[in-house]
């Protein structure tokens, strides 16, 4: 094989990769054919990579160890919920919470294949129960209670799982006094759940303002791409200090939707991070590399804080 044919091997895998990432982003459903044809890739085992940004090819190896950041133009290319939490927090202190919940597939759903299948083909793709991992771990040596959602499976969609995980550590945070940090990363709530999943808003929000309004804790939403739907309507846009990563999509509705909603052009790159930052939706836009140091600084600025409402044993 020719070096110019090597090549184009390559560029072949990375546009099979990046159709994937297209399909995953627009909420794309796998049939049972397409499932068995793309079962067998797994994108974490291949040599090389496309960034979705500039296209250049990039080695995996090297991606991971730059922290999924592409290196010829600085693009933030999606982390695995895994990887947030090694980006994170301290190695070794990590301790995970609730990893055995599982939804039910209450309503029987049913379209190109069952529910129920699909949950079963994203927890053997992803080695995941569900689209969050929550948990106990120290940035920097200050205990944290953290959820990390994780689009690869299902695009990242808030189930009734979801709600409960992230309902979980909020209260236990609540008992301990604790910081609250989670990393948003959804298509937004999960048809196949219906009312359930639209309830689990509802349920988060409401467990958020006894623990900001009533215990006047602390609690730092990190948005990245993307961020979209009911995770933005309800916790997402709900921190005491939300940060965005660079160009992370963040929105409600898409695009397309609001034109036809309005009837009107819309401008393009508005649902982006830099522009929701210009109109002061959010509080600051850091790159990965800085983030767990942001993150130390604003926690020990809110250890310092005199708050005498406030019974934090964690600061003392």
């Amino acid at each position: 094989m020719s070096l110019r044919d090597w090549f184009e091997d390559k560029r072949k895998f990375g546009g099979l990769v990046g159709a994937l990432t297209e399909k995953a982003t627009k909420g794309y459903v796998f049939g049972e054919r397409e499932k068995n044809r793309y079962l067998k890739l797994d994108t974490t085992k291949g040599l090389w990579i496309r960034c979705d940004n500039c296209e250049n090819m990039l080695y995996v190896r090297f991606l991971r160890q730059n922290k999924r950041i592409c290196e010829e133009c600085g693009y933030h290319l999606q982390m695995s919920s895994t990887e947030r939490i090694e980006l994170l927090i301290d190695r070794g202190t990590w301790h995970p919470m609730d990893e055995d919940m599982i939804a039910r597939d209450v309503l029987k759903f049913y379209d190109e294949d069952s529910y129920k299948n699909r949950i079963i083909f994203y927890q053997k793709r992803t080695g995941l129960t569900d689209a969050i991992q929550t948990g106990i771990g120290k940035p920097n040596g200050t205990p944290v209670a953290l959820g990390a959602m994780d689009f690869q499976f299902m695009g990242g969609s808030m189930g009734s799982v979801v709600g409960e995980k992230i309902t979980r550590p909020i209260e236990y945070a609540i008992r301990k006094s604790m910081p609250l940090i989670i990393v948003c990363s959804s298509g937004g709530a999960r048809m196949q759940e219906g009312t359930l999943s639209l309830m689990q808003m509802a349920k988060i929000s409401s467990v958020l303002q006894i623990y900001q309004a009533r215990k006047r804790l602390l609690y730092v939403a990190i948005l990245t791409y993307p961020t979209t739907g009911g995770v933005t309507a309800s916790f997402g846009t709900l921190g005491d200090i939300t940060i965005a990563e660079p160009k992370a999509y963040i929105a409600f509705a898409g695009k397309r939707v609001i034109e036809q909603a309005l009837r009107q052009k819309i401008p393009d790159g508005f649902q982006v991070a830099e522009s929701l930052f210009d109109h002061g939706l959010l509080d600051s836009i850091v790159p990965r590399n800085p983030l767990k140091g942001v993150l130390s600084e604003i926690l020990e600025l809110y250890g310092s804080a005199p708050c005498k409402e406030r019974n934090n044993y964690y600061f003392r």
